[in-house]
């Protein structure tokens, strides 16, 4: 596993970002790990939290794109930080955009924040996690309106590798529904690989116990 992602799966824990227990999500399953991306609320969490976006791009998609759409609400702040980010480290200037959920009719005017969207532009899309794809379906009509163009691919933080609609995982539907490349700075699998039996300021995060309880939810809810 790459050094960035190992220092990444320990700076969502140290920012309490990920948790392990036992959490009822939204969908109503009962999961014993929990992502709340919205616990990263400092300038040096956001500065890092963009390093690592950078690098999961710059590693997965190369430098060959011009924006770094980010949908609304958290994935605003995630293309902002993306974007300083991306040029602190690889010297590259790329533009910022993303979504508002209403047209604004006064002022600056659209459905757009940040840069507009010319044809041929290509679009590296930045999300916090994606668990049904549900905002891919309005961001993808939304970027397609404005122009046309490229879709170089979706980063995402975290795989939760678990079913999206059907069978297969969220982001391999995503995938195949809009020919569009997919990833994410880590996985659940690597997540619990390199945090299992370790001690983390004293704990173990990831005990037999624990780690039963994920392959049990995994056996029920994860993607085929």
């Amino acid at each position: 596993m790459e050094q960035y992602k190992q220092e990444f799966i320990d700076f969502m824990v140290e920012s309490k970002v990920l948790k392990f227990g036992s959490f009822t999500l939204k969908s109503g399953r009962q999961s014993p790990f929990f992502m709340n991306v919205g616990a990263y609320v400092t300038g040096s969490q956001l500065r890092r939290l963009g390093e690592y976006y950078a690098k999961a791009i710059h590693d997965t998609y190369g430098d060959d794109f011009d924006v770094i759409f980010g949908p609304a609400y958290k994935g605003i702040p995630l293309a902002v930080i993306t974007a300083i980010a991306y040029f602190n480290l690889y010297g590259k200037e790329v533009r910022y955009c993303s979504n508002r959920k209403e047209v604004k009719d006064h002022g600056d005017t659209g459905i757009l924040l940040g840069s507009g969207l010319q044809d041929g532009d290509r679009i590296v899309v930045v999300e916090d996690v994606t668990t049904s794809g549900k905002s891919m379906e309005e961001t993808i009509p939304i970027l397609r309106a404005q122009a046309d163009v490229i879709l170089v691919g979706l980063m995402v933080s975290l795989n939760r590798m678990e079913r999206g609609k059907g069978e297969k995982g969220a982001l391999e539907e995503i995938r195949e529904l809009y020919d569009m490349p997919t990833a994410a700075i880590v996985s659940m699998e690597e997540v619990v690989s390199y945090l299992y039996n370790k001690e983390v300021n004293g704990e173990i995060l990831i005990n037999d116990e624990l780690k039963a309880a994920i392959d049990a939810y995994y056996e029920q809810y994860g993607a085929k």
